[in-house]
């Protein structure tokens, strides 16, 4: 029988391997074409655009990672407003060139179905291509989970058509979808506190949240 995957806190010095492992992962699926139609830019610029976020989870929010660095959650502890990562759109234009309106247009459409009350914002959660389908994905799911139960706070998250069933079986449930301009569809999930919370959303005041929100 083998052993279950132990999960950890990532160290600042994970950072370049989280944001590496997260573009790997993205890097084949419908949503980073959209984001950086040119395959042969694309690894560098999802690499770049996810360190900033990578490193700002470090001081706003969390990073897990199993044992053997093939999987990673990036959260955010959304008690109340965060601010942007420092310089964002110098880091950005720097890091997606050309491809930075694409990052802005997923910002904007996802900023009005971030839900404006104090939440927990799952952003991230990828696995290494060569480790899919081996449980990882499943492992930090019931990790989530279980972190989630003891602070009894709201989550929320937004993953690519296909993947909303495994989030079901954790506790969330989906919200009206989003879909890309001549692009792919992305669908929000929301997992209410044991208290029951409603998770309001105001489009009317979007919370900043960028870019974040890629389920690879």
């Amino acid at each position: 029988m083998e052993d279950p995957l132990r999960i950890r806190p990532a160290r600042w010095t994970d950072k370049d391997l989280v944001a590496a492992l997260i573009a790997d992962a993205l890097y084949p699926s419908p949503l980073a074409a959209w984001l950086v139609p040119d395959p042969d830019q694309r690894r560098q610029v999802l690499t770049g655009v996810v360190g900033i976020w990578v490193e700002h989870a470090m001081f706003f929010g969390d990073i897990h990672l199993t044992d053997d660095n093939a999987a990673a959650t990036v959260g955010f502890h959304r008690y109340r407003p965060i601010p942007p990562p420092a310089n964002y759109r110098i880091r950005l234009t720097d890091a997606a060139g050309d491809h930075a309106d694409r990052f802005d247009l997923l910002d904007s459409l996802l900023s009005t179905k971030q839900p404006t009350e104090p939440h927990y914002h799952l952003a991230f959660l990828a696995v290494r291509p060569d480790a899919q389908k081996a449980g990882h994905g499943t492992a930090l799911l019931a990790h989530h989970r279980s972190r989630l139960n003891r602070i009894d706070l709201p989550a929320w998250t937004t993953v690519p058509s296909g993947c909303e069933r495994l989030y079901v079986r954790y506790g969330y449930t989906p919200r009206p979808p989003i879909t890309l301009p001549d692009g792919p569809t992305l669908n929000p999930m929301r997992r209410n506190s044991r208290r029951g919370s409603a998770m309001p959303i105001n489009p009317t005041h979007p919370v900043d949240n960028r870019w974040q929100d890629l389920h690879p």
